[in-house]
């Protein structure tokens, strides 16, 4: 078992508890693997009633992917690089498909992965401190975990402005737009723990009592029509062109907009938006993440990815050369090749009991 993730059982509860700070607690493969075993052992266990999911020390709840280390398996070890979304992925199915319910205590920075295994539990709580975001497009690849899912049964057109700008929502936002089922101030977490780990059967109960009863106001409501608006389009050149006119009749938001789409990659950014198309004909999340997983291991060796996680990882300069840098030059076939399926002997499969 890696010291990267706790694995205990305290109380009614199963415990999966991220312990890498200083990395924002962000997942390598061995973590994913060890949660996903932990969850298969308990998955039978009369003393496990409820899985609580959080971070054990530090700030933040989950980062997302180690993906300096995958972008370096991609050159040097391709296999190393598919394994970790296979098996994340599979993680990711597991608990969407667990028997019992989740609670997934998103305090602090929820981003890419950190979303992936925190959306598929029954409740999800959010403080003053979350931050969630799918900011993937900024490093060349596109919000997978589910993130098709969940983002596309968002309301009107907020899936695609959060995918192609990987806009920031605090804690009030999430709980408006139901990414989060509850809203704690920070102090009381622990208590809600405790009295979860307890007595599983009253969740629903406890977080309610705990719950703020003033949640400050959800920013980004005020932005609906603006982005309903603006990204009706599911074509990205369209949805620039809309901002771009926006932004010459004085609209500050939609040119503020517009230069933070032009910052990521064209095609990450084109991919995303295709896959919002098609996740809502996913029947169910087996054939969503299968779908993902065929458009991932694609992209990661697509040179924005590489060059995505250079520039804002590993140099820091924020300077990425995408290939291309015009998205016009992007056709619609080159986009569709990533949704092709796999071969059969390389399509993801999830557990099977």
């Amino acid at each position: 078992m890696s010291p990267d993730v706790l694995t205990v059982k305290e109380g009614l509860a199963g415990r999966l508890r991220l312990n890498r700070p200083k990395a924002l607690h962000s997942l390598n493969r061995q973590m994913v693997r060890d949660m996903a075993r932990a969850l298969i052992e308990w998955r039978d266990d009369p003393d496990v009633r409820i899985i609580l999911i959080d971070h054990a020390e530090g700030r933040g709840f989950c980062a997302g992917g180690d993906v300096v280390t995958i972008s370096q398996d991609v050159e040097g070890h391709e296999a190393a690089a598919r394994s970790f979304f296979f098996d994340e992925y599979r993680l990711n199915h597991l608990e969407y498909t667990y028997p019992k319910p989740g609670v997934a205590f998103m305090d602090g920075v929820t981003m890419g992965g950190g979303v992936g295994i925190a959306c598929p539990c029954r409740f999800r709580v959010a403080t003053e401190r979350t931050v969630l975001a799918m900011p993937e497009t900024t490093i060349g690849i596109f919000p997978d975990v589910g993130g098709g899912r969940y983002l596309s049964r968002l309301r009107g057109r907020l899936a695609q402005f959060l995918a192609l700008t990987g806009a920031r929502l605090d804690g009030a936002e999430c709980l408006k737009l139901r990414l989060a089922t509850h809203y704690l101030p920070s102090a009381r977490l622990d208590e809600a723990k405790e009295r979860i780990m307890a007595q599983p059967f009253r969740v629903q109960a406890i977080l309610d009592e705990l719950s703020e009863e003033d949640v400050p106001e959800a920013r980004i409501m005020d932005n609906l029509v603006r982005i309903d608006r603006y990204f009706s389009s599911d074509r990205l050149e369209e949805i620039l062109d809309a901002l771009d006119a926006g932004a010459s009749e004085g609209d500050e938001w939609a040119a503020k907009e517009a230069e933070t789409i032009r910052r990521k990659s064209p095609m990450a950014c084109k991919v995303s938006l295709k896959l919002l198309q098609e996740s809502p004909y996913q029947l169910h999340f087996v054939d969503e993440m299968r779908m993902e997983y065929g458009i991932m291991v694609r992209l990661i060796h697509h040179p924005d990815f590489k060059e995505g996680v250079r520039a804002l990882l590993i140099d820091k300069d924020n300077k990425p050369n995408w290939q291309p840098t015009n998205p016009a030059v992007i056709g619609d076939t080159e986009v569709e090749a990533f949704f092709e399926p796999l071969p059969p002997e390389e399509e993801w499969r999830p557990f099977e009991f």
